[in-house]
């Protein structure tokens, strides 16, 4: 009679049965199939030790081979049993937590037969005798294989089988056990983006530099891959596969990653790529996507990202478009009156510019919301040139008046930008234009009105990078006049102003509470100056030089508002004037009027002098001869002769 069919019976702490018995001269059958976990000193080389077959240090068992052997032979009562195979039910084979495995961490493989089972064992495709054998746990239909410690040693495919009084059943059907690890992770992106519409079907593309053969991608929750596919090698070189998957519903959850390895070894995996999330776009209403930073930011700079809605969301979503990385997930963070949360970006960097949306959803659904209006994030500081920005007609224009402010640059760019400070819409876009020397283009605004006063800055772009832009212009306020009455304008010095003086003047309001005035003066290229005040506003000018020659006008405005201004002052017109040129021009007229009266004494003097000599009246003649005069001559004869007692000139008549 053989017993070492029934020897098969004792416990898995005793693999060393047969070879005992085979020294006592026992005539043991070594042609079965079901055969004893090998002790590790009679193990063929190659052949891995299961955890529970290796030796305990601790045993107190020092009984003689002799021994063992009588008392297993003193069990070996009945005839040895032989069952057709097939006629018991075949078991069923797993792994907890799964049969995908991280390096070094404990995986358990469990047998589950029928009640009654005798034994366990489990092999290992590849090795010749039965890798493990375990006696069944209560209530007696399974029982458990643990690793503590997965290696690739222990990767590759696995059955079991147990054992009833009746026989052996069939094996279980294969399990596949992977260890993960080995080697660097892949990347898993969805193309053309991660999110979808319900229904839609898509790829996910894995790849990765190294020559790995095959490709597998994993569904999360399944325990096993969603799909396995050859490589194949890309124009840049990288390794990669494309899986179709779809059609995508909101009832599930679609989260995956991949993993790649080589054909000689097909149980032992790479890292697991990151984690992709599908989300599966709604119809619920969109939320809001802003920044308080504004959309164009520069290198260096902080960056957040709020998403916000009025509906009671629980979880937010970001997605940047284009981009492969998985979409940014948070839960809700309180807000006032809204729900929504916040994405940190960190330090600005070139990277971050692009196209944003994101989505809300609910706890209890895997549907996402419709997504946001798009965010675009403009990085400034990419393109070494400035560009320059001008206002026409000025810099200070009244409402309703049309206003054109030119951007120029240097260099060819494919577009301009203008964007306004603090405002949350997103930049205007020009297409560049050849001027000439320059690429420019022009942004109208007409006509004007209160709510485009502000500061602007414009920028170059690039066709191929849109969201990479130059470094900003110098900024250029345009400011809105004439949405209040004008107030009035004077100077305490009066009009005429005197080199190195220092002067002063005063805007001011009679009926309107302005807090803030400005003086500018007309066709000035100077920044206007400002000063705070209540009803009056004091400007303190000087040293006076002669630029301060011109007109001025001001202005009055509210601080809270500080680009919508007053009507204008009445114009006040300066005049610079030099002292020392005037010293001199007073000397000149004192000469010139002391000459004057020099001259007029003079000519008093001559005028004297010729009424004392004039020639005396007829009755004063009476000493004198009497003209004669001859009337038959055509001419005249005067003669004049001396009167002896006066001794005065006499008229001398000549007759003919």
């Amino acid at each position: 009679m053989h017993v070492c069919a029934d020897l098969r019976l004792q416990s898995s702490r005793s693999p060393c049965v047969l070879w005992h018995l085979q020294d006592l001269g026992t005539p043991c059958e070594q042609t079965s199939p079901q055969v004893a976990t090998p002790c590790a000193a009679s193990r063929p080389a190659g052949t891995e030790v299961p955890p529970s077959a290796e030796p305990d240090s601790k045993s107190s068992d020092t009984m003689t081979p002799t021994l063992t052997a009588l008392l297993l032979l003193g069990l070996s009562v009945g005839p040895r049993t032989r069952v057709q195979a097939g006629t018991l039910p075949t078991p069923t084979i797993w792994a907890k937590p799964g049969p995908v495995v991280p390096w070094g961490t404990p995986v358990t493989i469990w047998c589950q037969g029928t009640l009654k089972a005798q034994q366990f064992s489990l092999d290992k495709e590849g090795q010749s005798v039965t890798w493990d054998t375990q006696m069944p746990l209560e209530p007696g239909d399974k029982t458990k294989f643990s690793i503590p410690h997965m290696t690739d040693v222990y990767a590759g495919r696995y059955r079991c089988h147990y054992q009833r009084p009746s026989g052996w059943s069939d094996h279980s059907d294969p399990l596949e056990l992977v260890v993960t690890g080995s080697y660097g992770k892949p990347s898993l992106s969805a193309l053309p983006s991660p999110i979808v519409t319900s229904g839609v079907n898509m790829t996910l593309q894995c790849g990765s530099w190294e020559k790995f053969h095959r490709f597998v991608l994993m569904k999360e929750g399944e325990p096993r891959p969603s799909s396995t596919l050859d490589s194949q090698r890309h124009t840049r070189g990288q390794f990669q596969a494309r899986f179709p998957v779809g059609p995508v519903t909101p009832g599930l959850r679609w989260t995956f990653r991949c993993y790649g390895y080589y054909n000689n070894t097909p149980q032992v995996w790479s890292l697991p790529s990151e984690p992709l999330d599908l989300l599966v776009s709604g119809v619920s209403r969109k939320p809001s996507l802003l920044t308080p930073q504004g959309p164009v930011v520069s290198p260096g700079q902080s960056l957040t990202l709020q998403c916000r809605s009025d509906v009671g969301y629980d979880r937010f979503a970001l997605h940047k478009e284009g981009s492969g990385d998985p979409p940014q997930h948070r839960g809700r963070q309180p807000q006032a009156g809204l729900s929504g949360a916040d994405f940190p970006l960190g330090p600005v960097s070139s990277s971050l510019g692009g196209r944003y949306t994101c989505y809300g959803g609910h706890n209890l659904s895997s549907e996402w919301s419709a997504p946001s209006d798009p965010l675009d994030i403009l990085v400034t500081g990419q393109l070494p040139p400035t560009p320059s920005l001008s206002l026409q007609p000025g810099p200070t224009v009244a409402s309703g008046q049309n206003v054109t402010l030119l951007c120029q640059y240097w260099s060819r760019v494919d577009t301009f930008l203008l964007s306004k400070e603090g405002a949350a819409d997103p930049p205007l876009r020009r297409t560049s234009e050849n001027g000439g020397q320059k690429y420019q283009a022009e942004f109208s605004m007409s006509p004007v009105t209160s709510a485009q006063g502000g500061t602007y800055r414009c920028y170059g772009s690039y066709s191929a990078f849109p969201y990479l832009l130059s470094q900003p212009s110098e900024p250029l306020e345009l400011l809105v006049s004439g949405l209040y009455d004008k107030p009035s304008l004077s100077a305490d010095q009066g009009m005429v102003l005197i080199l190195g003086d220092n002067i002063s003047l005063q805007c001011s309001s009679t009926y309107i509470l302005f807090d803030r005035f400005s003086l500018i003066k007309e066709g000035g290229a100077t920044v206007p100056q400002h000063q705070s005040g209540v009803h009056q506003g004091n400007f303190t000018l000087g040293p006076v030089n002669h630029s301060f020659s011109g007109n001025y006008r001001c202005y009055g405005w509210y601080s809270g508002s500080p680009y919508v201004w007053s009507a204008p002052s009445d114009a006040l017109g300066l005049v610079v004037t030099d002292i020392m040129n005037q010293d001199y021009t007073m000397e000149n007229l004192i000469r010139m009027g002391i000459a004057g009266l020099v001259l007029m004494g003079l000519l008093a003097i001559v005028v004297e002098n010729w009424h004392s000599h004039r020639v005396p009246n007829k009755e004063d003649w009476p000493d004198f001869p009497e003209l004669s005069r001859s009337k038959h001559k055509c001419q005249t004869d005067w003669t004049f002769g001396q009167s002896p007692k006066s001794h005065q000139m006499t008229p001398i008549h000549k007759r003919p």
